[in-house]
């Protein structure tokens, strides 16, 4: 579903006009290239027959529940997903993360603020260029896993595992940082987002199902292990030998 170029396609599914109109030139002036949809229908039409570099997702719309477009994309796509609603409480949010959005973000909202997300999502997803000089993790074989962070692509002892987007976000920054502890804090804002406040259990279901995909017990781990009170540090079988 990705377009990578110089206008980064947007998404913008959003029944309120006085709310998609004036966002959507706002983002137009800003680069990037906005279709709007007022409805979950046509949302989900658009995105089968075409491709967006990041989705805007309003959850109340009148023929559905944004929730359920949230659910269906993630069915066939890894694309990018910003959940914008009124609904902000913290179960809201819980809830929205882990059905697969990238980001969460209570209306009203600063347009200035959610095209700064915006950017910092389209890089970490690799859909836009990172301008700090940043280079692509080259491909890693720790301890029988093997990791292509440009092709996305994970295998176990020779078998492709099939992570969802975060599941492999999460992997491949504890693999950025074998052997050293990585916090909670610094995994919500690397592979979720840097102005993450709150309650981190998203995180621990991420690592819930990343165990269970590599067939990692989290009472006798083998690769991501759980340094109380502070975070989790991966590491290679070899690594952990006499």
């Amino acid at each position: 579903m990705a377009s990578i170029g110089p206008r980064p396609k947007i998404l913008f599914v959003e029944d309120e006009l006085s709310i998609s109109e004036p966002f959507a030139q706002a983002l137009r002036r800003e680069g990037f290239d906005p279709t709007v949809a007022g409805t979950a229908a046509k949302a989900l039409d658009l995105a089968q027959n075409q491709e967006f570099d990041i989705v805007l997702l309003d959850l109340t719309l009148p023929d559905g529940d944004g929730r359920d477009v949230c659910r269906e994309l993630r069915r066939g796509s890894d694309v990018p997903i910003v959940m914008l609603t009124a609904r902000g409480t913290e179960t809201d949010k819980i809830v929205g993360l882990e059905l697969g959005a990238d980001d969460y973000v209570v209306k009203p909202f600063a347009g200035g603020e959610v095209i700064a997300r915006i950017r910092a999502i389209l890089r970490r997803s690799g859909r836009q260029a990172d301008h700090n000089g940043e280079t692509e993790q080259p491909p890693s074989t720790i301890g029988g896993l093997e990791i292509d962070p440009a092709a996305r692509r994970v295998q176990l002892n020779g078998q492709e595992l099939d992570l969802a987007r975060k599941e492999f976000d999460l992997l491949a920054e504890l693999v950025r940082h074998a052997g050293r502890v990585v916090s909670r804090e610094d995994l919500m804002a690397r592979v979720w987002d840097e102005n993450w406040f709150g309650s981190t259990k998203t995180l621990d279901v991420h690592i819930g199902w990343l165990r269970r995909k590599l067939d990692d017990d989290p009472n006798d781990p083998t690769f991501i292990h759980t340094v109380r009170g502070v975070g989790f540090r991966f590491s290679a079988p070899e690594e952990l030998a006499p």
